[in-house]
């Protein structure tokens, strides 16, 4: 115990923390020796324990001294240590928050052009709108004025027209019988005939009937779109129906099926007179189906041409096999004859051949038989 204590607090007075106090109390020793040196100088005795202490303190001096260079030294290696990890985490912390200034850079610039990228794509949409609105301002225009929308409306009827059906089976802008000009013709075979299509667009009073505000503008709205419709089909009727010319029915085209679906829906009457005239309302799909049914037609009508003409050039065709197999046969005569012919020439030739061989064998100057025939040499 006696031992540790001093060995500790030698530890402790070497500890870099015990530095400071150790200088401060080297100085008051110091100061203290000196004091009592300058008091015993200025009484004129010298006490031996004087300079035995002063000795003593002399030697602590040195002590302390070497212990404070030792400290010293200590805190130096310590500070050194201390920079050294200092520099390093310093170092360290300056790579990672480069590191994260560059990431974070590169995340910004990134952002930027994806920014830049939707920021060109909602100006490309905003364009887009704005030619969007410019066309709509345009269709409006369009809309109002009745002879540009009989056009728009002639425009979308001959555009199905030439989409479904072949290019003759119709005509546009076709001159009657009695003058008036029909927007379409689908030319079909007789019965029905040639069938007329007309397009009408009654914009205004439709416009009118979905803007009522109450029960008795709808009503008068109503009326006017009921007056409307009918008086194109009764123009229709009376236009492009013709006896002997054209089919007993014609078509009437809205290019709205809004249009279309109102009509059907609160005004039957106006449908069941159309009917009765034989004019038949289409939107633009139920044109696209009529216009395929015409299709199927006029392919049945040409197959059964095709069949009328299939069924003639087989008859023909049977004709020219039964003079193909006469003349067969008179050839397969006269190749029997022919061979029967050249038959009785190769018999002809044997004989010529014997007779040769017995002509050879006769001696001239031989004698004769009793008919006159030459003998064989003997």
């Amino acid at each position: 115990m006696s031992q540790t204590l001093p060995q500790e607090l030698m530890e402790r007075l070497l500890s870099p923390e015990a530095a400071p106090l150790l200088v401060a109390l080297l100085a008051v020793l110091v100061g203290v020796v000196a004091l009592v040196l300058v008091l015993a100088r200025g009484s004129g005795r010298r006490d031996p324990r004087l300079d035995q202490l002063a000795g003593r303190l002399g030697q602590l001096a040195e002590s302390q001294a070497v212990t404070a260079n030792l400290v010293s030294e200590r805190l130096q290696a310590q500070e050194r240590q201390v920079t050294r990890v200092l520099e390093e985490r310093i170092s360290d912390l300056t790579r990672r928050l480069g590191e994260g200034l560059q990431r974070s850079s590169d995340r910004q610039a990134e952002t930027m052009q994806d920014l830049r990228a939707r920021l060109a794509t909602i100006d490309a949409a905003q364009k887009t709108i704005t030619d969007l609105s410019q066309q709509m301002a345009g269709l409006e225009d369009i809309l109002s004025n009745k002879q540009a929308r009989g056009a728009l409306g002639q425009t979308q009827m001959e555009d199905l027209v030439r989409d479904v059906l072949p290019p003759n089976a119709y005509r546009f802008q076709v001159r009657l019988g009695n003058g008036r000009i029909a927007d379409c013709v689908l030319n079909l075979p007789n019965p029905p005939g040639l069938i007329a299509v007309d397009a009408k667009y009654p914009l205004e009073s439709f416009r009118a009937l979905r803007n009522a505000r109450d029960e008795v503008e709808r009503q008068r709205a109503g009326k006017a779109f009921a007056a409307d419709v009918l008086k194109h089909v009764k123009d229709i009727a009376d236009r492009y129906i013709i006896a002997e010319e054209t089919a007993d029915s014609a078509l009437m085209f809205l290019p709205a099926e809004a249009v279309y679906a109102e009509l059907h829906a609160s005004f039957p009457q106006v449908v069941n007179e159309a009917f009765r005239r034989r004019v038949w309302i289409v939107s633009p799909t139920t044109l696209m189906a009529t216009l395929n049914t015409v299709r199927a037609i006029l392919k049945d009508a040409r197959m059964t041409e095709m069949a009328g003409i299939i069924r003639k050039e087989t008859r023909a065709l049977v004709e020219d096999v039964g003079r193909l197999d006469e003349r067969v046969g008179n050839l397969a005569r006269h190749f029997g004859q022919a061979v029967e012919d050249v038959r009785q020439i190769q018999i002809s030739t044997e004989k010529i051949a014997r007779r040769g061989d017995r002509i050879e064998e006769v001696e001239f100057g031989g004698g004769e038989d009793a008919d006159g025939s030459l003998l064989p040499r003997p």
